[in-house]
């Protein structure tokens, strides 16, 4: 196979540019028939892909003038018919009880692959930096992973390797590309950037998907921020299209949908029945959810504001009222519920907190386990035993519980989804005041490249970000409504969120090279303007793309 020789950071081949600074392993993944069957997919699916885009500005406009987010009236026959299922569980994926999640950095992929999980989430996306270096490096690793060669010896002499010798020894890769809304603007196609979950999704299955088959696995995939069943159609004409070009037989494909979008819970049935050929499961993404419900309500009034992020935990009503509605629609259809993330890390200095913190991840996962989910996520290796064992006290020798917990019980309630106004807890200084540090510190940590920071003992990742950086708007705009619990009442408002910004940046431990300025910039930005912006990583990765231009600049000037 001819491959796109790269050794200048600008290079055209039929109508495919590559604008990305040269890195290890772009040779080998940006081959010249990997990109053509890129361009090709880009160049069928993209227009519909600027429909969808569209489609979800105008569909958030008419919420915010009013109209009730409810199940969809044309889609009813869909949701009625008990007569339909999804393809049955494909190989690797019929049992999933602990899935551990986390970027695609050769140390977490060893790291992942040796956890014991049954699957892996391999994310190109909230755990992941989009640098150039982190594209083409997370692409080399999987290709590594699933044939088995990749190691690594770290600078201090420590090696990573496989424990097991077949791909069967390992949990399953299911691969999470971007969001449709995140372009990839260094691969241009006809003079126009494609987007980054295309790009993900198509060097993964382009170099991996007959190896995998041959190894008795397949390319799976997790779909995220996915607003409606009319973006699931999308991704399903293109696992369609890309199947037919290399070859593959249909349905080969299976993918899990991230229900993290309030509008997405309303449509759980009609994306599955837009998959179905294709479908694994659905997947309770509990950090975007909350960050979604923010955002699509964020000028309704004081009904959608709510308090603390550490309150608006899974017990919360409306929380309540959709993980029982996805394990319901799941089983019903014979597909996989999966449950939320463990986001604690475990702290071996300090064993009282560590034990308090396993407490807080067994009696999530039991209420996961016993509402019916087929397996649950840890962002930690030492946490997969934890899970382990309360999944298989609830599931003994099944792989699932698709057939013994349908939840016919559960009847869906649109109200109850978005019951706001009942989540109980409370806005305080010191939940405002972690929002304004956590965001920081993990913007900061992103623009550095690393996506997945521990922050408190926490895996912090671009949805908890998010949920921090739209509280403090929403409280702003909400003005006399959003008042603290503690420190006398306080509303909050842009001057005191200043305020309290300075205070925390100043109290932030600095490092050279750090990118805590930049990191404070961005926050502040996309919590404090005018206007609410849809994604705290667009403007990030704006900053990327201008210092990798400045980069390209100054060489060639050179």
């Amino acid at each position: 196979m001819m491959t796109l020789q790269t050794t200048h950071s600008d290079t055209t081949v039929n109508g495919v540019r590559i604008l990305g600074e040269p890195v290890p392993g772009q040779d080998e993944i940006l081959t010249r028939d990997a990109l053509e069957f890129l361009a090709a997919l880009h160049r069928a699916m993209e227009p519909r892909r600027r429909e969808l885009m569209q489609e979800r500005v105008d569909r958030r406009a008419r919420i915010a003038a009013g109209e009730p987010l409810t199940f969809l009236a044309a889609t009813r026959k869909i949701r009625e018919d008990d007569s339909w299922h999804v393809a049955p569980l494909a190989p690797g994926l019929r049992d999933r009880r602990v899935e551990i999640t986390g970027p695609v950095d050769r140390k977490m992929t060893i790291n992942a692959m040796n956890s014991g999980a049954k699957c892996w989430l391999a994310d190109f996306e909230d755990s992941s930096t989009p640098s150039w270096e982190n594209v083409i490096a997370g692409q080399v690793n999987l290709r590594d992973a699933i044939r088995g060669s990749i190691s690594l010896t770290t600078p201090e002499g420590r090696e990573y390797r496989l424990t097991g010798a077949e791909l069967e020894d390992h949990p399953t890769i299911i691969v999470r590309p971007r969001g449709l809304h995140l372009m990839e603007d260094r691969i241009m196609v006809d003079g126009a950037p494609v987007s980054g979950a295309l790009a993900d999704f198509a060097l993964y299955f382009f170099h991996n998907a007959r190896e995998l088959l041959r190894r008795g696995r397949g390319p799976y995939f997790y779909l995220p921020k996915t607003e409606s069943h009319l973006e699931a159609r999308w991704w399903n004409c293109l696992f369609v299209r890309a199947q037919d070009l290399l070859e593959i037989p249909q349905g080969t494909i299976r993918a899990t949908v991230l229900i993290e979008t309030i509008t997405a819970a309303f449509e759980m049935d009609e994306i599955l029945y837009q998959l179905r050929n294709h479908a694994a499961g659905l997947n309770a993404g509990r950090w975007d959810y909350i960050f979604s419900i923010i955002k699509v309500f964020r000028d309704r009034g004081a009904d959608f504001v709510l308090p603390d992020r550490a309150d608006v935990t899974m017990t919360q009503p409306m929380m309540r009222a959709y993980t029982e509605l996805l394990v319901r629609t799941c089983h019903r259809r014979c597909a996989s519920a999966i449950g939320g993330m463990a986001a604690q890390i475990p702290n071996r200095r300090d064993p009282e907190a560590n034990e308090a913190a396993l407490a807080k991840v067994r009696a999530d996962k039991t209420r996961e386990a016993e509402d019916g989910f087929d397996g649950s996520w840890v962002a930690h290796p030492d946490l997969v035993p934890v899970a382990m064992e309360v999944f298989d006290g609830v599931l003994q020798d099944a792989p699932n519980q698709i057939r013994t917990r349908r939840r016919d019980d559960v009847v869906p309630d649109a109200a109850a989804l978005v019951d706001v106004k009942a989540t109980t807890g409370a806005i305080t200084e010191q939940g405002l005041r972690m929002n304004i540090e956590v965001g920081i510190r993990y913007v900061e940590s992103w623009l550095r490249g690393n996506g997945a920071a521990a922050i408190h003992n926490l895996m912090e990742d671009a949805a908890t970000a998010e949920i921090s950086r739209s509280q403090i708007w929403q409280w702003i705009d909400a003005g006399s409504t959003a008042r603290t619990a503690d420190g006398g009442e306080r509303t909050v408002t842009r001057a005191w969120v200043e305020q309290l910004t300075e205070e925390e940046f100043a109290g932030l431990e600095r490092a050279d090279g750090d990118r805590f300025d930049d990191a404070r910039e961005i926050f502040t930005e996309v919590a404090l303007a005018q206007e609410f912006p849809d994604f705290l990583t667009l403007p990030a990765y704006e900053r990327f793309l201008s210092a990798e231009a400045r980069r390209r600049a100054a060489l060639a000037h050179a």
